[in-house]
């Protein structure tokens, strides 16, 4: 198991938890630590733990205080910039923490690494659902909720982190602390889209509404976007459908296609509660796509995305991502400006830019940095590039820095941690 022997090695806490088998230093394990979905940022750690319980984890964060060296938590490791990463000290891999603890009639208790597939597993037999889910289903619970979680049920309910009722967490000093908006609020409010820097999650009690079993999902399209942020605007103010997303197709000659996804979740018959709304929006007639799920199905619609990126071979690239929060009155011309000369080559096969608005006020955790205005835009301009092909990758890095810089000039704010510096003047990434 051991691969080599670092500074901290021969102390007797160390020695302790390589001989129960739970820290990893051999290239396997460092590799897996040291990357992360971006690809665009490696920095091994010194070892992986890869903890029983979460009495492991604080206990060896006892340590790592005391020997001055980070200690970060990583499960999935979906961030694209390194932020799970440790160069100088220890990741713990949270996946093991995965198990369901106790499930209410409104509430879940669920370990930090287990996934919100699994979480939906156990609660939809009992017609409960989280209120907020990713479009992406693999992603953990401790991972999401230390960013925030944003899908298209926000505009209702807030991010991921707005559900939560209570937090177990490891604290920076080794002790494990339960918290919530009563007990320990100071630090409810740090961990939650705190990045880890404030304390590692190892369960969470998540609230749970009832559950419908079909959805019904509309695809509507649009070539003008300011008639599609418009009726975007419409219809979160209206409030009538269960999600709301948007998506900016890009084509070749440069005439953009503006694509709006809303659904509506039943379990007896369609509802009828959003026919006005639809009447007003002014999306091109004849081109509507209309499609009958289950809920489940609906939720879980990425998965054949994902297989068909891994089987061609476009799943392990490179991910220059982008994600910013805009505020509404600059959000068209932020838009504009990022969009009006991409084509599908700017951002990849596997690439995809997202715009869809929600209500500040539904956000709650205060280390989620919002515009300061009452509707945001989420804006991410997510691209995809073949790791071997380090200056498209590294163009891709530029022009996703050329866009931060103009729109936080403008109001907005990042999301899920600052994007990889490339522009001229600034630290180059460390690319794969």
């Amino acid at each position: 198991m051991p691969h080599g022997r670092n500074q901290h090695a021969d102390h007797e806490t160390y020695r302790k938890f390589e001989q129960e088998g739970l820290l990893f230093d051999d290239p396997r394990s460092l590799s897996w630590a040291g990357q992360d979905w971006g690809r665009l940022v490696t920095r091994p750690p010194l070892a992986v733990l890869r903890p029983r319980t979460a009495e492991d984890v604080a206990a060896f964060a006892r340590f790592a205080a005391e020997q001055s060296c980070p200690l970060v938590p990583r499960a999935e490791g979906h961030s694209s910039a390194g932020q799970a990463q440790a160069a100088g000290g220890f990741v713990v891999d949270t996946r093991a923490l995965d198990a369901v603890h106790e499930i209410g009639a409104d509430r879940i208790v669920v370990g930090a690494g287990a996934r919100w597939s699994r979480v939906l597993a156990e609660t939809l037999p009992r017609g409960l659902t989280p209120p907020v889910l990713t479009d992406y289903l693999e992603l953990s619970v401790g991972g999401t909720l230390s960013v925030g979680g944003i899908g298209g049920a926000t505009q209702h309910h807030g991010l991921q982190v707005d559900t939560v009722l209570s937090l177990d967490v490891v604290t920076p000093d080794g002790e494990l602390v339960t918290c919530s908006a009563d007990q320990h609020a100071d630090l409810f409010d740090n961990v939650r889209a705190g990045y880890g820097k404030y304390g590692i999650i190892v369960s969470a009690t998540i609230r749970l509404i009832p559950a419908h079993t079909r959805a019904r999902r509309y695809q509507l399209y649009y070539d003008d976007l300011s008639v599609f942020l418009a009726d975007q605007r419409r219809l979160l103010a209206a409030g009538c459908f269960d999600y709301l997303e948007g998506q900016v197709d890009l084509t070749d000659d440069g005439t953009n296609r503006y694509q709006l996804e809303l659904a509506s979740f039943y379990s007896d018959q369609p509802p009828r509660r959003c026919a006005d709304a639809l009447a007003e929006l002014a999306y091109h007639r004849g081109s509507e796509e209309i499609e009958e799920t289950t809920y489940f199905e609906f939720l879980d619609r990425l998965a054949d995305a994902e297989r068909m990126l891994r089987e061609a071979g476009l799943w392990d690239q490179c991910h220059p991502w982008l994600n910013l929060f805009l505020p509404d009155s600059q959000a068209e011309s932020i838009v504009a400006g990022a969009v009006k000369d991409l084509v599908p080559a700017d951002i990849g096969e596997g690439g995809f830019i997202l715009v869809y608005p929600f209500h500040a006020g539904k956000v709650t955790a205060p280390r989620l940095e919002l515009p300061d205005e009452p509707v945001v835009f989420l804006f991410a301009v997510d691209r995809e590039s073949s790791c071997d092909d380090k200056a498209t990758t590294q163009r891709m890095l530029i022009a996703n820095e050329l866009i931060h810089d103009h729109a936080t000039a403008a109001g907005a704010t990042t999301y899920l941690g600052a994007p990889v510096a490339a522009a001229p003047g600034s630290q180059p990434p460390v690319l794969s």
